[in-house]
């Protein structure tokens, strides 16, 4: 049994029916003596200050949650990702079962499942300048299209190699679907403790996708001459410029994203819907 008393409401206002939706859960906290505070937004969300809540709910799509998810990492505070987008890995409940679903994770009928993020420091002349919390990846890349990058990858003291690429995913189980899946890599079930080492279009062939252990810890060095800016992306939606001889060093966050699924369908039905899995000819 949870005892909810506070919730966050987070909303991207651009999706179609939001505010319908919006006016349906408050008018439902309300009669229910539920407090809860709203945040909405149109196009670059803006990071609020929020100290405190038992439940946080996501209108939106994929990026609401991750959004979500960054905002909330160091409280703990579980979300509930109510889908009002199109596609949809993480955000799980269908815009109308976000009721039925509140009430069986308040009766403990559901639980929720715990993700790893990432943790990502940007380290320059000895000294970190940058910290970033991410859920789903994070890309080194290029800032203009179809430019070769140079980077040297370790894996704590074991050197991996040098890779000339168009960049590199490090990836979540959560974030396997996303980025990386369509750079090749493979998938993941969302809970298991790992991280994945994508290159992304390298040039030498033999530099493949690898799978590691969620405790270790990945280092990517920028190599002098990259004649071109290169840029550290997380989540696809915050962005930090790298300089020649960073070092940006990933490793799991010590918290972790708390969501409520859907008891309706689980990772690998929707993998299967979404991603059209026939069986036949077409698959």
């Amino acid at each position: 049994m949870q005892v909810i008393g506070h919730v966050i409401i987070i909303v991207n206002l651009l999706k179609a029916d939001a505010e319908v939706y919006l006016l349906q859960m408050t008018s439902f906290f309300k009669n229910r003596g539920v407090t809860f505070e709203v945040y909405g937004y149109r196009g670059e969300p803006i990071f609020p200050e929020i100290t405190s809540g038992d439940l946080a709910i996501t209108l939106g799509g994929d990026g609401t949650v991750l959004f979500a998810a960054r905002l909330l990492s160091q409280l703990e505070i579980p979300i509930m990702p109510v889908n009002l987008g199109q596609f949809g890995f993480i955000t799980e409940v269908g815009r109308d079962e976000w009721q039925e679903t509140f009430c069986k994770y308040e009766t403990g009928e559901i639980v929720c499942s715990r993700r790893i993020m990432l943790q990502v420091n940007v380290e320059r002349e000895g000294r970190n300048v940058a910290v970033f919390t991410g859920l789903n990846d994070s890309v080194i890349s290029s800032q203009r299209i179809s430019r070769l990058i140079q980077l040297r990858v370790n894996l704590r003291d074991t050197h991996l190699g040098q890779y000339r690429a168009d960049g590199i995913i490090i990836a979540t189980p959560t974030g396997s679907t996303a980025y990386s899946a369509a750079a090749g890599g493979p998938l993941l079930d969302p809970e298991l403790e790992a991280m994945i080492i994508n290159p992304i279009c390298p040039f030498t062939l033999s530099n493949r996708p690898l799978v590691i252990k969620g405790c270790e810890e990945v280092t990517v060095s920028m190599e002098d001459g990259q004649g071109c800016q290169v840029i550290l992306t997380v989540d696809g939606q915050t962005s930090f410029p790298l300089l020649s001889q960073d070092k940006v060093v990933f490793k799991c966050s010590p918290k972790k994203a708390l969501i409520i699924p859907s008891d309706k369908r689980n990772f690998f039905e929707v993998i299967r819907q979404k991603l059209k899995w026939s069986g036949g000819p077409d698959a």
